[in-house]
């Protein structure tokens, strides 16, 4: 349930209603204040229209119309290009958004990005934050996101008010670009789990074990974890059409070895971890759960299903 708003309400922006921004944008509009939404899709944008009919949006034909008038614009697209197109382009958000006005960013994208946006907003007197989510759908859904933010401390202090309305824990990280980079460890420390869960479940069914009792042993001790409580049960049925896509991951750990390689950082983990993703990309499973990385393991006598 969405908290009624503390502070006055603003006017904003929501640029991208996919499978995050949609629900961010409903709370905020849930919340009181004054939305005007835009989405690149026709039907995205008339489908969250229908899914919430109480809500009074005004419909945008451009980024640069969204932004005009408004108080903060935020944005939740696909990645570094679309970011770049519905912010820096000649039609773009930053080209009406008024000086002193906050821009938020909730895609995970470059650093690299970020700090440009951060720069391009500095000269306009636009107050930026890279801050990108951690919670996946549900977490929208409930609006209880963890948000990881870079920027000011003003930019900070103007976008809190803002993110309240759908996260349980925003933390202000560091400097632009340090939303982006915590959440790249963010990712790297979860495709890790995911890929030590999948070998140890793997590995209790070749012992024949019982997997539920398994489960009752081990996840209230040191190797519990969210995937655990979450996943566990799931990828023992072989259940894998839902929630964060591997497409996605990969993407995400692309921009960590991206960045790792210009930080001169190693990280081998992430790097094997990226390459057993793309084995199940290879078997059809892009579009799953992150937890079909137990798929590349296989029992004894069967193929990778």
């Amino acid at each position: 349930m969405t908290a009624p708003l503390t502070t006055p309400p603003l006017t904003i922006a929501f640029l991208g209603l996919g499978t995050m921004g949609g629900p961010m944008a409903r709370h905020l509009g849930k919340a009181g204040h004054r939305l005007t939404i835009f989405n690149r899709s026709d039907a995205r944008r008339e489908a969250w229209m229908a899914a919430n009919p109480g809500l009074a949006a005004r419909v945008a034909a451009s980024p640069a119309e969204a932004a005009q008038d408004a108080d903060a614009v935020i944005t939740c697209v696909g990645n570094d290009d679309d970011l770049a197109d519905v912010v820096l382009s000649p039609n773009g958000a930053f080209t009406t958004l008024r000086p002193g006005a906050v821009f938020i960013d909730h895609t995970t994208v470059s650093a690299r990005i970020a700090r440009q946006i951060a720069v391009e907003g500095r000269d306009k007197e636009i107050l930026c934050v890279d801050a990108p989510v951690s919670g996946g759908q549900s977490g929208a859904e409930n609006g209880v996101l963890s948000i990881m933010c870079g920027g000011s401390d003003k930019a900070m202090a103007a976008a809190r008010p803002i993110l309240s309305a759908y996260a349980k824990r925003i933390v202000h990280v560091g400097k632009p670009g340090a939303g982006q980079t915590t959440k790249m460890v963010n990712q790297m420390c979860l495709s890790a789990t995911i890929a030590g869960l999948s070998e140890a479940m793997r590995f209790a069914q070749a012992a024949h074990l019982d997997l539920d009792r398994v489960f009752e042993a081990i996840s209230g001790g040191a190797a519990q974890s969210w995937q655990m409580d979450n996943r566990w049960d799931t990828m023992a049925k072989g259940e894998f059409d839902f929630g964060f896509a591997i497409d996605w991951m990969r993407k995400d750990l692309g921009l960590a070895i991206e960045e790792a390689r210009g930080l001169g950082a190693s990280v081998p983990t992430t790097a094997l971890t990226d390459q057993f993703y793309a084995d199940v990309q290879a078997l059809g499973g892009g579009r799953q759960d992150t937890s079909a990385l137990i798929r590349r393991l296989p029992l004894r006598g069967q193929k990778p299903a």
